[in-house]
C-alpha cells in the first residue's frame, strides 16, 4: 500500500532494536484518515471471505480492527492482556510472548463472543517474529471457529514470523513489508 510506505518514510524512526516507532500516526496517536483507507484496503483483500468477526489484541490494534470491522459490518474483539471485572464467565486464553516487551503474558477472549459459528479475520499493527498472532489463532481453534486469515499494517519481512506463518499455511495479507530497516541507512521496503 503506497500511502502507507510513504506515511512510513515520512514520520517513521528506525530505533536500535530492530523498533519502527510509528507512534505519531497509528499505534499511539492515530491518523483516522489513514485507517480509514487501511480498513478499506483489508475489505479488498478478504471481501469474499465470509468474515463474521474482526479479531485483535489490547491495545495497539484495536483502533485498526474497529475501522475494518465498519466495512465488513461485523463486530470487532478484542483479547484482553489481563483478566478484569469485565470479563466474566468462561474465556478462551492463550499464552503469548511479546517482542517488543520481552516479557510473556495471557490473553484471554470471553466464549461468549467467538463460536464454532464465526469466520474471523485477525488484525494487528506488526507482525514481527508471530507470537501474537500464534496466540491469536490458537484462540481462534479453540473456539472451533473458521480462520480467514491474518491482515497486517506493517510487516518485518526481515524476521521470521511472516515467514513461518505461511508456511503453516495461514494467509497472511501485509500492507507494507519492511525487508531492511537501519537508523543510518533507513527503511527499504519490499515490493508487491
Amino acid at each position: 500500500m503506497k500511502l502507507l510506505q510513504e506515511r512510513i518514510q515520512k514520520d517513521g524512526v528506525v530505533k536500535a532494536g530492530n523498533i519502527l516507532k510509528v507512534d505519531s500516526f497509528l499505534n499511539h496517536q492515530m491518523d483516522i484518515a489513514l485507517y480509514q483507507e487501511i480498513g478499506r484496503e483489508f475489505y479488498k483483500l478478504f471481501k469474499d471471505c465470509g468474515v463474521t468477526k474482526i479479531l485483535t489484541i489490547e491495545a495497539s490494534g484495536i483502533g485498526i480492527a474497529c475501522v475494518t470491522a465498519q466495512f465488513f459490518a461485523v463486530p470487532a474483539i478484542f483479547a484482553k492482556k489481563s483478566k478484569t471485572k469485565n470479563i466474566d464467565g468462561e474465556i478462551f486464553t492463550s499464552t503469548v510472548e511479546s517482542y517488543t516487551h520481552g516479557t510473556s503474558y495471557e490473553i484471554m477472549v470471553s466464549k461468549k463472543f467467538l463460536t464454532p459459528e464465526d469466520t474471523v479475520l485477525i488484525i494487528d499493527d506488526f507482525l514481527a517474529k508471530g507470537n501474537a498472532l500464534l496466540g491469536l489463532i490458537d484462540v481462534v481453534n479453540q473456539a472451533g471457529a473458521r480462520l480467514a486469515g491474518c491482515g497486517i499494517v506493517i510487516e518485518k519481512g526481515f524476521q521470521e514470523g511472516g515467514k513461518m506463518l505461511r508456511e503453516q499455511g495461514i494467509r497472511v495479507e501485509s500492507l507494507a513489508i519492511v525487508d531492511e530497516m537501519s537508523e543510518t541507512k533507513g527503511i527499504r521496503f519490499r515490493e508487491p
